[in-house]
């Protein structure tokens, strides 16, 4: 055997190895949705803000209830989505969609996510909305960096992007609407057309 076949061999076992160790059929056009959703879902809020009478949000008020139905629909589509596109491209290239590789991405993705929920509401309970939006970029990013072990190594600068918008955020609170639809607006499509343009090369 000569010392390029020796080599290319190497090369196919750890491509095997990877795939079996990392679910990579994450869809580029489920991250250009998820970002359009959440424009969309920011531009509702804002017109519910705007048009609410009030000059702040209040737990129990009617705009605030509003606008968290607001956040369940864009994680509602962008999850129904993503579940849709990814299936499709699994199927695609061959990929069992529910094996240890996507078992172990969603669980890593879930734990800090989970967290951060839960303690976003415990704050919102106690009325303190101005790190909100910093929040939920940090969290978000750093559920991302916890999955990108188990996925393309390209989730993580997401995760390190999102993770920068949210310290920014929390350093000006004021524009925090603005970073949010940022983080998971703006950056969402922009990842994704990434990928996406990734995908249509192979």
């Amino acid at each position: 055997m000569s010392e390029k076949e020796y080599l290319k061999d190497i090369s196919e076992i750890k491509n095997l190895m990877s795939r079996s160790s990392r679910f990579i059929s994450l869809s580029g056009l489920s991250g250009i949705m998820a970002g359009i959703y959440a424009l969309i879902g920011g531009a509702v809020a804002y017109w519910l803000v705007a048009n609410s009478g009030q000059e702040y949000l209040i737990l129990d008020g009617y705009v605030f209830r509003l606008i968290l139905l607001d956040l369940f629909l864009i994680a509602f589509f962008s999850i129904i989505t993503a579940i849709y596109l990814t299936t499709k491209k699994a199927k695609k290239n061959g990929e069992k969609v529910w094996d240890t590789a996507s078992r172990r991405l969603i669980l890593n993705f879930l734990i800090p996510l989970v967290a951060g929920g839960i303690y976003i509401l415990i704050i919102l309970n106690q009325q303190k909305y101005g790190q909100t939006g910093a929040l939920m970029l940090i969290f978000y990013g750093l559920a991302l960096i916890n999955a990108s072990k188990y996925t393309i190594s390209n989730v993580r600068y997401l995760g390190v992007t999102e993770i920068i918008l949210g310290l920014i955020c929390a350093l000006f609170p004021g524009y925090g609407f603005w970073l949010w639809n940022l983080g998971f607006g703006v950056m969402h499509i922009i990842y994704g057309s990434l990928i996406y343009v990734q995908e249509k090369k192979q």
